[in-house]
C-alpha cells in the first residue's frame, strides 16, 4: 500500500527540445547514502567477467519509465535508504517508485507513484524510505549518463558505468517526449516491500556438499537479513550450514541468485553487482523474479528459503 494518497495528475506536456536549445540537466543538491544511475544492466557479458547490474527492483524501475511515457530502457535514479534530492535545470516531469517516501518539490509535499511537474529551478527531494530500502527516481528523459557496454548503469564491483552521485554533479537528461504514451497511475502495479522474505530455492548444483541435516535447516531455519548485505549480495545471519566435504572448488560460475555459502556457514544471495565466477559451492539459486523484493528487505528481515521443483 501507498503511505500517501495517490492522486492523479493531468498530464501536462513539456515544450519540445529545439535545434541548438541548452541540454536539460539536473544538478545533485543531495547524493543520500547512495545513488546510482540504474537501467536494465548490461547482459551477455559474463564471459568477460562482467556481471549484469542494473536496477535491484527491476518492476520499480520499470513502473517509473511506464509511468513517464519512458522507454524501459531509460534510466532511471536508485536511491539507498534516505534518497535524494535533484535540482531542475529546465522544467520537467518525475515520478517516484519503488520504497515509500516522503516526496517534496521546494519543500511543498507531492505524490509517491503518481507523476508530477519540477519547474525549472526547483529542487525534487525523495525522502527517508518509510518501508523498504531502495526508492527510484524516475525524470522524462531518463538519466543520459555514458554508456558502457549497452548500458548506462552503476556497477559497484567491477566499476563498470557512472560513479555514484556526489553532491555537485551535473546530471545530464534525455530528451522530453511530448505526448509519450503513460501508464495510468491508478491502474499501475506495485508490490509493497516485505515485513518477511520469502526466498523461493532451486536446489543445486552444489547441494551435495552440504549434509542432509544442513538441507532440512535451509529449508525450516529462520534467516534475518544482514546490515553488510549490498548490491552484491544478500547477507544472512542465522544458523550455520554444515558441510559434508572438505576443501574448495575451482571457480565456476555464478548465476544471478546463486545462494553461495562461505565458510563461516551462512548463506549469501547473489544479487545484480555479484561477481561471476566464484569458489565457494552453492547450495540453491533463487529465481530472477523473486529478487526484487530482497531489493527492499531492509536489516534484521525475516528471511526463509522455500525448496522448490
Amino acid at each position: 500500500m501507498s503511505t500517501g494518497t495517490r492522486t492523479a495528475e493531468a498530464a501536462v506536456p513539456l515544450p519540445a527540445a529545439r535545434a541548438g536549445a541548452a541540454p536539460r540537466t539536473a544538478e545533485v543538491v543531495r547524493a543520500g547514502a547512495l545513488t546510482t544511475v540504474q537501467d536494465l544492466g548490461r547482459p551477455g557479458h559474463a564471459h568477460l567477467g562482467v556481471p549484469r547490474s542494473g536496477a535491484l527492483d527491476a518492476p520499480a524501475h520499470r513502473l517509473a519509465n511506464r509511468l513517464l511515457g519512458n522507454p524501459e530502457t531509460a534510466a532511471t535514479l536508485e536511491t539507498t535508504l534516505n534518497g535524494c534530492a535533484l535540482r531542475a535545470g529546465s522544467a520537467l516531469r518525475a515520478v517516484v517508485t519503488g520504497a515509500p517516501c516522503p516526496v517534496t518539490v521546494d519543500g511543498r509535499p507531492s505524490p509517491w507513484g503518481v507523476p508530477f511537474r519540477v519547474p525549472a529551478g526547483a529542487v525534487v527531494e525523495v525522502g527517508h524510505a518509510a518501508h523498504g530500502l531502495r526508492s527510484y527516481l524516475g525524470l522524462d528523459g531518463g538519466a543520459e549518463a555514458e554508456a558502457e557496454l549497452g548500458s548506462r548503469a552503476t556497477d559497484l564491483l567491477s566499476g563498470l558505468g557512472p560513479a555514484p552521485l556526489r553532491d555537485g554533479d551535473v546530471l545530464p537528461l534525455g530528451p522530453a517526449r511530448p505526448g509519450a504514451p503513460a501508464a495510468p497511475a491508478e491502474a499501475a502495479p506495485w508490490a509493497a516491500p516485505p515485513r518477511e522474505l520469502v526466498l523461493p530455492l532451486v536446489p543445486g548444483p552444489r547441494a551435495d556438499w552440504f549434509t542432509h541435516g544442513a538441507l532440512r535447516t535451509l529449508a525450516t531455519g529462520t534467516y534475518r537479513v544482514s546490515p553488510a548485505s549490498n548490491r552484491i549480495g544478500l547477507r544472512t545471519e542465522g544458523p550455520v550450514l554444515e558441510r559434508a566435504r572438505e576443501g574448495e572448488l575451482p571457480s565456476e560460475g555464478m548465476a544471478l541468485g546463486a545462494v553461495q555459502v562461505p565458510p563461516e556457514g551462512r548463506p549469501v544471495v547473489f544479487l545484480a553487482d555479484h561477481p561471476v565466477t566464484g569458489g565457494y559451492p552453492v547450495i540453491g539459486v533463487v529465481p530472477e523474479e523473486a529478487l526484487a523484493a530482497a531489493a527492499q528487505a531492509v536489516p534484521g528481515t525475516p528471511l526463509r528459503f522455500v525448496p522448490v521443483g
